[in-house]
């Protein structure tokens, strides 16, 4: 019997570039359905808003600030960056 958590069949490929707006056109809702860890630099991260593994950087919010439509205002981190699934 297989665990359902532990069976990476049923999951699909982490793309290269997501992002959790679904406003987005990097936003993949299959991926969603599971749970996702990102580690930036060597440290997991909860924050991130985006990112994108080839060009090595990810989008978080600038603490609390809000842009003029009422969005988190992010910033770019560069580093390496790692998607996995929990």
């Amino acid at each position: 019997m297989t665990d359902i958590s532990t069976d990476t069949s049923s999951r699909p490929a982490l793309p290269d570039r997501l992002s959790i707006d679904a406003r987005s056109p990097h936003h993949v809702r299959a991926v969603f359905e599971h749970d996702i860890g990102i580690r930036f630099n060597g440290k997991d991260r909860t924050d991130v808003e985006e990112y994108c593994i080839s060009e090595g950087w990810v989008r978080v919010p600038a603490g609390k600030t809000l842009d003029r439509k009422g969005q988190p205002l992010l910033i770019k981190l560069k580093g390496q960056v790692e998607a996995f699934y929990r």
